[in-house]
């Protein structure tokens, strides 16, 4: 074996030890408790019906884009696509990207400079640390939520100032405090960036997000919106101002050299998202799971031993201290037929392992009750 297999399987046997190593499996339960499909697209009929039907009617289908879209991957669907999705977010132009990790990355690798400065909450996902760690810019974070260590920083950052949140917090479940932080940027002349992965078809008029729900669309510079959660399907776009958009035709590079989405994707996210506008009750069935949920997590909370975050999201959290501890409660719900996975560290920090427990609207109120029931008492 040489050196560097020997290296690799060193840092793998370590992940071993420590009961962190992550593998690739298919889920052996039948009742969906993590998936990001919070209103159940990915797998609705009548939905995968209309998607087929529109693309039966297209002209000149093809199976890939043939190129990036400043070559041959450019098409009248994708940049009608793009003023739709402007409107409906709300924003002065749209930019489609192949997924929410390359929006994110190429957003903040792209425009802040050296010079600059980028403070971002600490809790952000790993594809905005990443765009963070590929800016020229420095970089900062601020403790989640925490107004005063933001403010603190903002009176230190240098050059453009960018503040970087996200709406809803993929390994929390709790919203980002958004007005507040609006006005401090707005106070400090910072400009703000927001990842919408996890409010994207659940929050805001017809599904278009917190930002728009709280009425701060004007206050953003840019916002990102996924397609890959609540719509159920793939992609993702960045909303902002026109000059923004032409500016990231013009330079970023995870756009600029990289092959375009294929039509058929395309086509989904445009019938998710007209879906999502046309059947409000989606989303209510939605809301009355999240609320069943607080209500009987609550009946618990002076009786099990382990910590409860009760979050308004579809992302709910048990915290169960110990990567070993964590994956016991995980597999007794899995034998008992709900897929809940595991979040362990180093994705969390030791000691802050916990269930991520995801809420759909087709779960029943029988299957939540038991999922509280074997996770909470055992």
């Amino acid at each position: 074996m040489n050196s560097i297999e020997q290296r690799l399987l060193q840092h793998l046997e370590k992940r071993k030890t420590q009961g962190n190593l992550r593998t690739l499996r298919l889920a052996t339960a039948t009742t969906d408790f993590y998936s990001n499909d919070y209103l159940g697209l990915a797998s609705n009929p009548t939905l995968q019906k209309i998607i087929q039907e529109s693309y039966e009617n297209l002209p000149n289908r093809m199976n890939g884009a043939t190129g990036s879209r400043l070559l041959s991957g450019n098409t009248d669907f994708v940049m009608q696509l793009e003023k739709e999705l402007a409107v409906w977010l709300q924003g002065e132009a749209a930019l489609l990207f192949n997924s929410g990790y390359v929006a994110n990355t190429a957003l903040l690798a792209t425009i802040p400079q050296k010079g600059d400065t980028i403070i971002a909450d600490a809790l952000i996902h790993a594809s905005l640390h990443e765009g963070c760690k590929l800016s020229y810019a420095n970089s900062w974070t601020f403790r989640h939520n925490d107004l005063e260590d933001l403010e603190k920083k903002l009176k230190l950052a240098k050059g453009e100032k960018f503040v970087v949140v996200e709406s809803v917090y993929s390994m929390d479940g709790d919203k980002g405090a958004l007005t507040a932080i609006s006005q401090l940027c707005e106070q400090y002349e910072a400009h703000l960036i927001i990842d919408e992965a996890h409010s994207t078809g659940i929050y805001g008029k017809n599904g278009n997000g917190l930002t728009n729900e709280l009425g701060l669309q004007t206050k953003t510079f840019a916002r990102v919106y996924t397609f890959g959660k609540a719509m159920g399907c793939h992609g993702a776009c960045i909303v902002g101002s026109q000059t923004l958009i032409d500016y990231l035709v013009n330079f970023a590079k995870a756009f600029i050299y990289t092959t375009a989405q294929p039509i058929h994707n395309l086509l989904t996210i445009a019938e998710s998202y007209r879906y999502i506008t046309q059947n409000p009750d989606l989303n209510q069935d939605l809301q009355a799971k999240i609320l069943f949920y607080q209500q009987t997590a609550k009946k618990y909370l002076a009786t099990t031993p382990h910590t409860l975050f009760i979050n308004e999201s579809p992302i709910q959290i048990i915290q169960i201290a110990g990567n070993e501890n964590c994956k016991t409660v995980a597999n007794k719900l899995i034998n008992n037929n709900l897929e809940v996975r595991a979040i362990l560290s180093p994705t969390v920090p030791a000691g802050a392992e916990r269930l991520r427990i995801c809420l759909h609207n087709y779960n029943t109120a029988e299957e939540i009750e038991t999922l509280l029931r074997v996770a909470l008492m055992g």
